[in-house]
């Protein structure tokens, strides 16, 4: 659907990718960034290591509550509004942040910048469906993720090095700093792709029958757990690293690079790849092959630590031939289930982030701990999430064609009758 932009400024997809990555990244600058800082926080604040800790659980709650509403507020009030105002108020957070002189003001912004970092990633997806077809959508999403990817490997080493030379309070400050400059690029160049005309309105009912709507669709739990359980078999291994790193495989907490690099290496590789193979080849064969990276790999690694203790570099290999995976498989996939409920897409994209965000919480609050204290669970946990997935995915798709060859029969049935 050929839109306006809003202002002359705006002129090209790669300009769209880089505004909506540099939006999906408040959320891994938001958590990665700090974490170095821990120590200094408490010895700042006079807090204990756990009220610290909180800063994070309440960080993460926020995110995950509001991360349900982010696309029903896009639908009503239009995409770019949402992600203005979203924009705002983590700035509100972020300079509050830098000012809290106690762990329960802390805590307070930290919700606030919760309730508003996940607004980039869910709207944006939606925008990117709203303005483009199949194709350059698929190479968008891709594009999108490899430029993200970057986020997760700079943000702690950046954190680190803001502590070191500065103190923790400087962390919140390049937020804020971050935040406005990209406040300013985003109402300047980010354009509205909702018309007034294609608006939902916002009210209990109809969202109470959206959000009943979406979550009853059997297409939308099969997809939308794919995407889940793919990125589950990641972020294992992203809540187990303190343990994995340093008691199985003995690094230092400067060492941490052994497993992020890797991951986000692979990330950006299977964007790429993606980013090359849309148009080209079909969507489904993308996925297909996306799953033989992610199977294979967890195949290996539980083969490996099956008959090898823990070791450099091959303990930490299969997470780039996952990543790889993982990142060809989601652009197709994450437009599989946008295109379910075209008139609420942003809706949909808010109930598949929750989808992911409540399975990543299990992971690292019950699953991790267990399988954390063997390398062999670790792998075996990754594999297993991997088959559930591909269990998912071709589900998903019998349905489908099953559902498609009923329509199909209908219709010939009423042709005949009339």
């Amino acid at each position: 659907m050929p839109l306006i932009p809003r202002n002359k400024l705006f002129s090209s997809s790669t300009t769209l990718a880089i505004l909506l990555a540099a939006l999906a990244m408040l959320g891994p600058f938001s958590v990665d960034t700090y974490l170095p800082a821990f120590p200094a926080i408490q010895a700042s604040i006079h807090a204990t290591p756990i009220e610290v800790q909180q800063t994070l659980t309440a960080y993460m709650f926020a995110f995950a509550v509001m991360i349900l509403w982010h696309g029903a507020l896009s639908d009503a009030f239009g995409r770019r509004n949402i992600v203005l105002v979203a924009l705002a108020v983590f700035a509100i957070g972020s300079l509050g942040c830098a000012a809290a002189h106690s762990v329960e003001y802390l805590w307070a912004f930290r919700i606030l910048q919760g309730v508003s970092a996940g607004a980039g990633v869910v709207v944006g997806r939606a925008i990117i469906r709203d303005r483009y077809d199949d194709v350059p959508a698929a190479r968008l999403l891709s594009l999108v993720t490899m430029i993200f990817s970057i986020a997760p490997a700079i943000a702690p080493i950046l954190g680190g090095w803001i502590v070191k030379w500065f103190d923790w309070r400087t962390i919140f400050l390049v937020l804020f700093v971050y935040t406005i400059l990209l406040f300013w690029a985003c109402y300047k160049l980010l354009p509205e792709t909702l018309p007034l005309a294609k608006r939902q309105p916002f009210n209990p009912h109809f969202l109470w029958a959206s959000y009943k709507q979406v979550f009853r669709s059997p297409l939308f739990q099969l997809k939308s757990g794919t995407l889940a359980f793919n990125f589950a078999g990641l972020f294992l291994y992203v809540a187990a690293a303190p343990v994995f790193l340093t008691e199985h495989l003995h690094l230092g907490p400067d060492q941490f690079g052994w497993q992020f690099i890797p991951a986000v290496s692979g990330i950006f590789l299977g964007a790429l790849a993606a980013n090359r193979m849309a148009g080209k080849l079909p969507v489904q064969r993308q996925v297909h092959i996306g799953f033989i990276f992610m199977v294979g790999a967890g195949l290996a690694n539980v083969i490996y630590h099956a008959i090898f203790p823990p070791a450099l570099p091959w303990s930490v290999m299969p997470l780039f031939f996952y990543t790889i995976g993982m990142s060809m498989a989601a652009p197709g996939i994450t437009l599989f289930v946008l295109d379910l409920f075209p008139a609420i897409r942003g809706t949909v994209a808010s109930c598949q982030s929750f989808t992911q965000t409540m399975l990543s919480a299990v992971v690292a609050g019950a699953l991790a701990p267990v399988l954390s204290h063997s390398v062999l669970w670790l792998a075996a946990g990754q594999l297993g999430f991997s088959l559930i997935g591909l269990v998912l995915w071709l589900a998903g798709q019998r349905y489908y064609r099953h559902s498609q060859q009923l329509e199909a029969e209908k219709l010939n049935a009423w042709e005949t009758i009339k």
